[in-house]
């Protein structure tokens, strides 16, 4: 039977931050937009922020659908399922805003993340969710698989992109600055990334 709980805390903030992967679910107002469901895994890009309120890290991508939901309707679904261990799938259902690399608040939330260097992945901003329904389910049908390792190409393809090479990615993407469904997604040309320093990295 599933639970429904007040805060992220105790055991269940434990399950989270022990999963090596999340999923994002978002949809546009419009019924018949198009809804889109985002594997995040990249370690150390989470982050329990209080009881109430989780953040990830919105990496340099092909296009900025999750980003482009929350502008129109903040409504977001963050998932985790238990592919090793007891099973169990906890779901948070609430209130998501992109927090761009402009916004007085980045550099604040930012410390919340550990990690390796987290500007590598072209960091574009960072997802706030408010929750307003915490809930598990058993998760009996998830299957057992083991996790092997990280992936290291995101990292590769992005290391040596600076502000602005970055932002020229984006802006020959289709949907970056827009949204499949036509809303406005990630504002371009992409803000300077406070205390980075791209263009010093070794070849």
């Amino acid at each position: 039977m599933g639970q429904t709980y007040a805060c992220i805390d105790g055991r269940l903030r434990t399950f989270i931050e022990e999963q090596r992967i999340f999923f994002t679910a978002t949809a546009p107002l419009d019924g018949d937009g198009t809804v889109n469901l985002s594997p995040k895994g990249i370690s150390g890009s989470f982050a329990v922020i209080d009881g109430l309120t989780v953040a990830y890290l919105d990496f340099a991508g092909s296009n900025a659908e999750t980003i482009a939901h929350l502008r129109e309707n903040g409504r977001i679904t963050l998932m985790w399922c238990a592919f090793q261990g007891p099973p169990n799938i906890v779901r948070v259902h609430g209130h998501g805003e992109a927090v761009f690399r402009d916004d007085p608040r980045f550099t604040g939330l930012l410390q919340h993340f550990t990690g390796p260097d987290h500007s590598l992945h072209g960091l574009r901003a960072i997802i706030v969710v408010t929750a307003e329904l915490i809930r598990d389910t058993c998760g009996f049908a998830v299957p057992h698989m083991a996790y092997e390792d990280d992936r290291t190409l995101h990292a590769r393809r992005f290391e040596r992109e600076d502000d602005s090479s970055l932002s020229a990615y984006f802006e020959k993407k289709e949907h970056v600055a827009t949204s499949i469904d036509g809303l406005p997604g990630l504002p371009l040309p992409l803000p300077p990334l406070a205390g980075a320093d791209h263009g010093n990295r070794p070849e």
